[in-house]
């Protein structure tokens, strides 16, 4: 059975290679073309690596490209900052590990409760770890159930999110979703991150039809407007922050414009 990464090392690299215009990169050709995008013969020439080498990258074989490989593969394929370092981390292959839940430090629940801002840890399944209460009275995550506090859960399994975000929430659950893309495939096949992933591609249709562009997005700071059912509209510059001691819990804190 194929492992679960590298089929997403494989899904990626062809996903990548069928957005890339043949004309524009000198393939303009006689034949045909079936599909979009360039074929599996002509990335591989563009990367300077063998076209059987290549094929089996994209099928998810058990095969380990070098960095110098990946940089290839990366300017064959045109790929952005976040792409390249989204193949970089698919090709560090290591034995799968399981999915634990973070626990946070009673530092950092401390930190919380001297915040005037809303602020919440989320962990590395963006599971909502602990807040405070200024977060809560924003996105009221103390009356969801133990379950349902997940940040992507929030925005597409449930109306409230969509109230909250108001015209802004596909532009906004877009990104979201190009952003879980990159922690998503490495850790692929997990039973936790399968779990969720099931229950958001079942529950949601946007969410199916974003993910299946995989697209990547690294995490930014920005500015988010929000229509809150009872404090009208608001408006918050966000930023989030990794912990030293577990580089998987970030702590989000929303300051008010």
């Amino acid at each position: 059975m194929a492992d679960p990464r590298r089929v997403q090392f494989g899904d990626f690299l062809r996903s990548r290679r069928e957005r890339l215009n043949p004309k524009l990169l000198g393939f303009a050709g006689e034949r045909r073309r079936r599909t979009a995008g360039l074929r599996r013969e002509e990335v591989a020439e563009l990367a300077g690596i063998g076209v059987d080498w290549y094929i089996r990258l994209e099928q998810g074989r058990t095969v380990n490209p070098s960095a110098t490989t990946i940089d290839a593969l990366a300017r064959a394929l045109r790929l952005s900052r976040a792409d390249h370092a989204h193949l970089k981390a698919l090709a560090r292959y290591s034995e799968p590990r399981a999915f634990v839940r973070e626990t946070v430090p009673e530092s950092i629940l401390r930190l919380l409760g001297t915040l005037q801002q809303p602020a919440y840890v989320t962990g590395r399944r963006w599971d909502v770890l602990a807040w405070n209460a200024v977060a809560d009275d924003v996105f009221a995550f103390s009356r969801l159930p133990e379950g349902d506090r997940n940040i992507l859960l929030g925005m597409f399994a449930s109306q409230e999110a969509r109230t909250l975000f108001g015209a802004g929430w596909a532009e906004e659950a877009r990104r979201m979703v190009a952003q879980f893309r990159a922690t998503h495939d490495v850790w692929a096949g997990d039973p936790a991150f399968v779990a969720l992933l099931d229950r958001l591609t079942r529950e949601s249709s946007e969410f199916r039809r974003w993910w299946k562009a995989h697209e990547v997005r690294s995490t930014a700071s920005g500015r988010k407007t929000l229509h809150h059912p009872s404090k009208g509209q608001m408006q918050f510059d966000y930023a989030s922050f990794q912990a030293n001691d577990d580089p998987a819990l970030k702590l989000v804190i929303y300051t008010p414009v």
